[in-house]
């Protein structure tokens, strides 16, 4: 009975199948446990994401008012989640704290309208106790549909300076003067940066602080040395040809991302560019793709896996006083935690 499809919906033995683990794998994985491989996790991971499966918890709802569910959102793609180690090692963090504490994790991507409405609805029937939401774009009503339903809501990022909503985020400012900073202090004054989508304030926060930093550094700003990307290994591509093709002397360039700065590094191999000896390179994030790459890239560390564990902490402190609707349209707290340039070969 419990291997039957109910109301269309798929269930944990499909996802078993699909990610090619066992029944209590997956349910290891969903419930937050650490004693499963990271391999194991990223299996059922994209299993879940593939068949859109939402664990029932109404049973445990109907042994009191709490469900000790809480629900992880990031409205990306597989594809972006899976490529991009930040989404990785943030949610190492927040399953992690999550295990501690004995709760169970919902974990889904909202990535299509129908999704969104599919999982509002989800949430209406107060099957968790709180949200966790990361990679906010400023157009994404989700956050406010949350506080609407009076759950408590913390976000990894935020939407702008002034943002209403309870939220865990780095010091993205600090991370461009650092790296512009410090490409100035090696002597390099033609210094190019990759920005992620501007619709995001994690991105538009660290284009500020490359600007500010070659104030600082006493360098006149020039938009032709200025290109957006999204993010991902493509766009750092894109954005670097265009780079090129616009500013053929730059002698540096602050990629807003690793992997974005990993996309710049293999058009800058194509041009006859060396790194660093013509261009000098520094990404965000001092991910595993920055230790990987040759040379191995100058980074800004944000503490990703911390970030994921204290935005889990204060919502959990917020579910545990009971402020829900209040709590959640009134604001919460905010925490920046701060970053650390790691210098490496590629500046």
């Amino acid at each position: 009975m419990s291997g039957s499809r109910q109301n269309g919906r798929p269930t944990l033995e499909e996802v078993a199948a699909l990610a090619g683990v066992g029944r209590g794998t997956v349910s290891r994985v969903i419930n937050g446990s650490p004693r499963v491989s990271e391999q194991a996790r990223a299996a059922v991971a994209r299993a879940v994401a593939e068949l859109g499966y939402i664990p029932n918890h109404a049973a445990r709802a109907l042994a009191g008012s709490r469900t000790d569910a809480v629900a992880l959102v990031i409205p990306e793609t597989e594809a972006r989640l899976f490529a991009e180690p930040y989404f990785l090692d943030l949610i190492r963090g927040v399953s992690a704290e999550l295990a501690e504490a004995d709760k169970q994790l919902l974990f889904t991507l909202v990535r299509t309208e129908r999704e969104r409405q599919r999982f509002e609805q989800y949430l209406a029937a107060q099957r968790v106790d709180g949200v966790l939401l990361a990679s906010v774009h400023a157009d994404d009503p989700l956050p406010e549909r949350v506080r609407e339903l009076g759950l408590p809501l913390v976000m990894n990022g935020r939407r702008s300076e002034a943002e209403p909503v309870a939220y865990v985020d780095s010091d993205n400012i600090g991370a461009g003067r650092a790296a512009v900073a410090h490409l100035a202090s090696r002597g390099r004054s033609r210094i190019a940066t990759i920005s992620g989508p501007l619709d995001m304030y994690v991105a538009r926060a660290r284009l500020g602080g490359y600007r500010a930093g070659l104030a600082e550094a006493g360098l006149a700003p020039d938009e032709s040395l200025v290109a957006t990307g999204d993010f991902t290994e493509e766009g750092g591509r894109l954005a670097m040809g265009e780079l090129l093709e616009r500013a053929p002397g730059l002698d540096a360039v602050f990629a807003a991302s690793d992997v974005m700065a990993a996309g710049a590094r293999g058009v800058l191999r194509q041009a006859g560019r060396r790194v660093p000896e013509d261009v000098a390179l520094v990404g965000v994030d001092d991910s595993a793709v920055a230790r990987l790459m040759d040379p191995p890239l100058t980074s800004v560390r944000q503490p990703i896996e911390e970030m994921g564990r204290t935005m889990t902490r204060l919502l959990l402190q917020e579910i545990a006083e009971a402020s829900g609707a209040a709590s959640a349209m009134a604001g919460g707290p905010r925490r920046v935690l701060p970053t650390e340039l790691i210098v490496r070969d590629s500046s």
